[in-house]
């Protein structure tokens, strides 16, 4: 033998063992629970996500379901969706508590359905219908997630890790937040496959899809909506001296046991006037800058319930002296307790009219106990298009946001942790809606977007002295199909995975028959 031909058998033997290494990690299921859940730790809408690990992690978890038995397999998935939402409430601080924690294992359940389907159906379907029902699954739970826990978009939203892929958001301004899992879940099904007849008959399809997803995304994109009409609008907050001032006054009062609401009228009051005139002083310096709409954040100024009243007067005397439209985010503490606490978005035009006012329809679960408003957005003709308005948390729940609207206002208040991943969530209302969208938040990211999620302006709260965010706004919406449709994409993919259950059933039945 040459030395030349052992070298050969040498480097064949050597590639021999790294592939049967390789398959061998691939068949290890617990090599695949670990990087499927280490991948889905970066894929939960924090401040850590990584998009492709999104489209990564379901792979890995769906390989691992469909190689172990069915209710062990399911159980384990079930504690790597649980490890991935306590992930993400440590990362975005939001705070450990019993709402959050049976929020964390309910969420985790229903993610862990489109697997526990998957492993089910799959197998006893059609190579075509088989590949349907793990996308269509999470399609489906991501719906589900939304109507049946108080949760909504903010956990358990594959198409919020999207942010930064505008091309491939657009989809969601026909099938809503759904149609992005669909794709992420289609993707891991069909890379499955790979070794299966007709495995590039379904990687080309899955492929076809994703490009023209992507080129129409880009489509839509370059189609506007520049070259309209805009207005000027300016989101302004308190100054970073304001909110020490009046967090080390609320700390006075809690070192002498008095609650806010309890305090004498006098000392209250000058907490409020001093954070109140600072946003006036700055609504009166965007308006002579041009602005035509000011937007407040939410719970900007907090007031007793028996000096709101003056306080809606200064600021309706406010918008007359600017001829603004002025959003005004209120903080009402009642003498009766938290529960009748208020969180109210105001909207005065420029003659000192109250057009509207609107109470948040979504207090955050475990952390807000007043009681919710109706849910009826309110929405205003004016010179510069139609107005809407919802507060903070209410822009998570993708149906109450689906609004003629031109322009939403989303007056908000987050925290260091949380702010950023929480403005960009709200992005993909606007691409849903086609309507211009702005969201200031004190403690927190504040940031403009145009009707296809393009930021047209943005500040940061920790980062500045005076968080104000100007942007030129269009005034007029782009008709979008989810805006028409609703939820319809959503609960075909629920009719979808009944629909193939009921087939599995009678192949069966036949099969047992035979």
């Amino acid at each position: 033998m040459t030395s030349d031909m052992a070298s050969d058998m040498a480097s064949d033997a050597a590639s021999n063992s790294r592939e049967t290494s390789r398959r061998s990690w691939w068949r290890s299921r617990p090599s695949l629970l670990l990087a499927g859940t280490a991948a889905m730790l970066f894929a939960v809408g924090g401040r850590w996500d990584v998009a492709a690990s999104a489209w990564v992690f379901p792979v890995f978890l769906l390989a691992f379901s469909r190689r172990s038995g069915v209710w062990s397999g399911a159980g384990w998935v079930w504690g790597a969706h649980g490890a991935a939402a306590v992930f993400w409430v440590w990362e975005s601080a939001i705070g450990f508590n019993p709402v959050v924690v049976g929020g964390a294992v309910g969420l985790a359940a229903l993610q862990t359905a489109p697997f526990l389907v998957d492993r089910l159906l799959s197998g006893r379907l059609r190579p075509w219908q088989g590949a349907l029902v793990f996308p269509a699954g999470l399609a489906a739970a991501e719906f589900l997630i939304t109507v049946l826990s108080p949760f909504g978009t903010a956990f358990g939203s594959l198409a919020v890790t999207q942010y930064d892929n505008l091309p491939l958001l657009q989809v969601v301004s026909v099938t809503g937040p759904y149609g992005v899992g669909f794709l992420i879940g289609w993707f891991a099904a069909t890379v499955l496959r790979i070794r299966r007849w007709p495995s590039w008959r379904s990687g080309a399809v899955c492929g076809s899809v994703l490009v023209a997803v992507l080129l129409a995304g880009g489509a839509r994109l370059a189609s506007g909506p520049d070259g309209g009409p805009t207005v000027r609008v300016a989101g302004v907050s308190p100054s970073r001296a304001v909110v020490n001032a009046e967090e080390a006054a609320l700390e006075q009062l809690s070192a002498e046991n008095v609650q806010f609401r309890a305090a004498p009228g006098a000392e209250a009051g000058a907490i409020t006037d001093a954070v109140e005139a600072d946003l006036l002083a700055s609504t009166r310096r965007e308006a002579a800058a041009g602005a035509k709409i000011v937007v407040w954040p939410e719970e900007a100024v907090r007031t007793q319930e028996a000096q709101a009243g003056a306080v809606i007067a200064a600021a309706q005397e406010g918008a007359r002296q600017s001829g603004v439209y002025l959003e005004v985010g209120l903080r009402v503490d009642s003498a009766a307790g938290p529960a009748q606490d208020r969180d109210e978005a105001l909207l005065i035009d420029p003659s000192g009219t109250v057009l509207w006012t609107y109470r948040k329809a979504h207090p955050i679960p475990g952390s807000e106990s007043y009681a919710p408003g109706d849910g009826r957005v309110p929405v205003a003709d004016t010179p510069y298009g139609r107005i809407a308005d919802v507060i903070c948390y209410d822009a998570d729940f993708p149906a109450l946001m689906q609004v003629r609207a031109d322009l939403m206002l989303v007056p908000s208040h987050d925290w260091r942790e949380y702010g950023s991943a929480h403005t960009k969530k709200a992005a993909l209302r606007a691409v849903e809606n086609g309507y211009s969208l702005i969201r200031q938040d004190s403690a927190g990211v504040s940031t403009a977007f145009d009707s296809r999620g393009r930021v047209l302006a943005t500040a940061d709260w920790f980062g500045t002295d005076q968080q104000t965010v100007v942007a030129q706004l269009p005034t007029h919406r782009t008709a979008t199909v989810y805006n028409r449709i609703g939820d319809t994409f959503a609960r075909l993919c629920l009719a979808a995975v009944a629909a193939l259950a009921v087939t599995a059933l009678i192949r069966r039945h036949i099969g047992e028959e035979r």
